[in-house]
């Protein structure tokens, strides 16, 4: 005989699956002010957010100053300035090759020019000269048509080198500050809040700094392993300018997608007016396998071994991060699910049974992450 379903029991589920949904919605809808609130206030966390991956970078010279009687404020100071000029030395390794070596690469690109308009001009394509200058008067055209346009754009672009600049500005001076005061800022909190927040928040505040840490140390980690990688290839080629590719590489792995294709581009490029084509396709192969194996390989293993993240949490919230805000989506998307993490494992801590947690404590329990 088939069993019925209890009339009472239907009702209990249904009526726990209600109480369950409409917390859920609850939880959903004040995840979404809280966005609209960050959105709204981007100007002044996009710059916090850039002065504490500055931190993570700079907190253990300024620590090691400190720990060795450095006053606080003079600590920050040097280590600042330090910060300034190890930039300026980048930007200079980077400037300095490819000015001394434009005028050959000017002569490259020129010669390059001529190459393909003599290969366009052979067979099988056979384009006169006639039909490239009518291609190019209808160019011109199109851009004349679209000066409104491209002046837009052109504003647009000025407008958001300008933002950033006073992102940089902003988070430099955070960055200070934060060297200069940070090792105050829990005690100071933990005076603020009552009750058992003065502990909780704190805690998850100390743990989520050990995070961002591991984050960025593990995609220097990856943008070193990058530069290396296509500088060795480039130097075996003999393409010029190795060091300023190797270090414009490594910079541009802290920007995602972008960061990498623009690094490529510029490498392939470079190949192709100094050595031709052959090399440059060659150049490119390697820049394509080198970024497969560190999206694929270098920065999911390294990550997850650093943030204690599995290797494809990383790649699913990196791919839900750049749909959801793009390029800043991509870079804050790895950081912020550690973070999640980190609040996780500690809410989980405090809400489990403390017998069962004494039973099952390993080495590593209640770590949210490898210090």
């Amino acid at each position: 005989m088939p069993a019925t379903l209890s009339s009472t029991k239907t009702r209990a589920a249904l009526h726990r699956s209600a109480r369950v949904s409409v917390d859920l919605l609850l939880v959903f809808v004040l995840l979404a002010v809280a966005l609209w609130i960050l959105g709204r206030m981007w100007s002044v966390v996009w710059p916090l957010v850039v002065g504490l991956f500055l931190t993570t970078l700079t907190w253990p010279l300024a620590r090691l100053l400190r720990r060795r009687g450095w006053r606080p404020a003079l600590a920050a100071s040097v280590v600042t300035v330090l910060f300034l000029l190890v930039v300026m030395g980048i930007v200079a390794l980077i400037a300095v090759p490819v000015a001394s070596q434009s005028g050959d690469l000017t002569d490259g690109v020129v010669d390059g020019i001529q190459k393909v308009r003599e290969w366009a001009a052979g067979p099988p394509l056979n384009i006169g000269d006639d039909q490239i200058t009518s291609a190019v008067d209808a160019a011109v055209a199109r851009i004349q048509d679209s000066v409104g346009s491209m002046v837009t754009a052109v504003a647009t672009g000025v407008s958001t080198v300008v933002n950033g600049l006073v992102t940089a500005i902003l988070a430099v001076f955070l960055m200070f500050f934060f060297l200069k005061d940070g090792p105050r800022f829990l005690p100071w909190l933990t005076r603020q809040l009552p009750g058992r927040l003065a502990t909780d928040i704190p805690t998850v505040a100390e743990r989520g700094w050990d995070t961002l840490g591991s984050f960025v140390r593990s995609q220097a980690l990856v943008g070193l392993l990058d530069a290396v990688f296509i500088g060795i290839g480039l130097w075996v080629l003999g393409i010029p300018l190795v060091l300023p590719l190797a270090v414009l590489t490594f910079v541009s792995a802290f920007v995602p997608i972008v960061g990498a294709l623009f690094a490529g581009f510029v490498a392939v490029l470079i190949a192709l007016v100094s050595n031709g084509l052959t090399d440059a396709l060659i150049v490119l192969a390697i820049i394509v396998v080198v970024q497969q194996l560190e999206g694929n390989v270098f920065q999911p293993i390294i990550q997850s071994r650093g943030l204690g993240l599995h290797a494809a949490v990383i790649l699913l919230a990196v791919t839900l991060g750049g749909n959801l805000a793009g390029i800043v989506g991509s870079l804050l998307a790895v950081p912020v699910a550690a973070l999640i993490a980190v609040v996780w494992n500690y809410v989980r801590e405090q809400l489990s049974d403390p017998s069962e947690e004494s039973e099952n404590e390993g080495p590593n329990a209640g770590a949210a992450v490898p210090s």
